[in-house]
């Protein structure tokens, strides 16, 4: 059981966020650790666990903050800035908190009674994973990528394509593997999100019962069971059209950074070749403001977005078909801003953006991985939106 949460349950928005920037100076000291490492620090788990962040979205009634969404885009930021890789973590591993609030009582019980601070992994990838209805529950394997925080959890939450009878369509289904019931493979070798960690996860044959299940369409539709432990608005979203926004934060964090740093850097540089003061430069200057405003604007539509949602869950309504792929088109786009405003700095940058030394190339390569997701893509999620503006089923079973 990990040390309890010191910070949780009574904190409020503002608290929670300079709890959050607190944290910044240990984990900007980390970073190049951590990416060596593949995994984050033992300190900064620590620290994410004694502060209460991992617990933000968590319900109050088993000690968690129940704050707004919206924080997994702001703390994201905050982390993103220092360590892209941290703030990936915090916001898979705080948004399974949020998802748990969700499913049938008894796997509430199993885990928060066990411990509230239970670090719970995911691996969403559906058609990884197969499941069978049997009585009492389902069978489930399969093996899933992109499992970020694995080496820090306990419980795992998998999606797989449950089998259905001839010409019907498979049903998309959520499961909770117990700890010792799914087994990591150390696959994460990779360029950019090092230290997330994001191995492949695999289980054989393994007995889910039906309390430890939830179905994709319930969290389309504010049905899931868990509503009736836990009937704030936060627990109406919908978790898939609304997933973009758990890994936003962190990108741009990573552009809002490596903006930050650049500015600094050049204000106080000069030119390699002629001598002169780069922030006289008129490029340097106009590469700063493009590169700013991408980040402004990838904010205002990420901070709206997460507004709307809350909102809509407060008055009770689901978003539609249409306005679900919005959410996606939007948080897609707002990735692109992201980027366009890295490489605006690495261009702006030179050969000194190529250092080890240099924060901005690591931004740099975090950034394109982040983006990669494919709830990021910009082609996938324009054309789930699109689809959908045209009067054509979306052609995505999760939105």
């Amino acid at each position: 059981m990990t040390e309890p949460a010191k910070h949780a349950a009574g904190a409020s928005r503002a608290e929670t966020i300079a709890r959050a920037a607190a944290l910044v100076p240990g984990i900007r000291a980390r970073a190049a650790e951590a990416e060596r490492t593949r995994r984050l620090p033992e300190a900064t788990m620590r620290e994410l666990h004694e502060s209460g962040l991992l617990r933000v979205l968590q319900p109050r009634r088993v000690g968690g903050a129940e704050l707004d969404y919206g924080l997994l885009v702001e703390i994201g930021a905050i982390f993103g800035a220092a360590c892209g890789s941290t703030a990936w973590v915090w916001g898979n591993l705080a948004s399974h908190h949020w998802m748990l609030a969700m499913w049938p009582a008894r796997a509430q019980h199993e885990i928060w009674g066990a411990d509230p601070d239970a670090v719970i992994g995911s691996a969403f990838v559906f058609p990884s994973g197969r499941a069978k209805k049997v009585p009492g529950g389902y069978e489930v394997s399969g093996r899933w990528p992109f499992s970020s925080g694995i080496v820090h959890s306990s419980w795992l939450m998998v999606g797989a394509m449950v089998e259905a009878a001839e010409g019907a369509a498979p049903e998309m289904r959520m499961f909770l593997l117990p700890p010792g019931g799914y087994s990591v493979i150390d696959t994460w070798h990779v360029s950019g999100l090092c230290a997330t960690g994001s191995h492949d996860v695999s289980c054989a044959t393994l007995f889910v019962a039906d309390d430890f299940t939830l179905s994709v369409e319930d969290t389309k539709r504010a049905t899931a069971p868990g509503l009736k432990l836990n009937p704030g608005p936060l627990y109406r979203i919908p978790v898939f059209a609304a997933f973009s926004y758990i890994i936003t934060g962190a990108l741009l964090g990573m552009s809002e950074g490596a903006v930050e740093h650049y500015t600094a850097e050049a204000k106080k540089r000069a030119s390699s070749y002629t001598g002169g003061r780069m922030a006289e430069l008129a490029p340097v200057q106009i590469k700063i403001a493009a590169a700013s405003a991408s980040c402004d604007a990838a904010r205002l539509l990420m901070v709206e977005d997460c507004r709307q949602l809350a909102a809509q869950a407060e008055a009770n309504e689901t978003p539609d078909e249409l306005a679900r792929g919005r959410y996606r088109r939007n948080s897609a786009f707002a990735a692109k801003l992201c980027l366009e405003a890295v490489d605006l700095m690495v261009a702006a940058s030179g050969g000194a953006g190529i250092y080890d030394k240099n924060p901005i190339q690591r931004a740099f390569r975090d950034a394109h991985a982040a983006a990669s997701h494919i709830s990021l893509t910009w082609d996938a999620a324009a054309t789930i939106y699109g689809r959908v503006a045209l009067g054509l089923p979306s052609g995505n079973a999760t939105i």
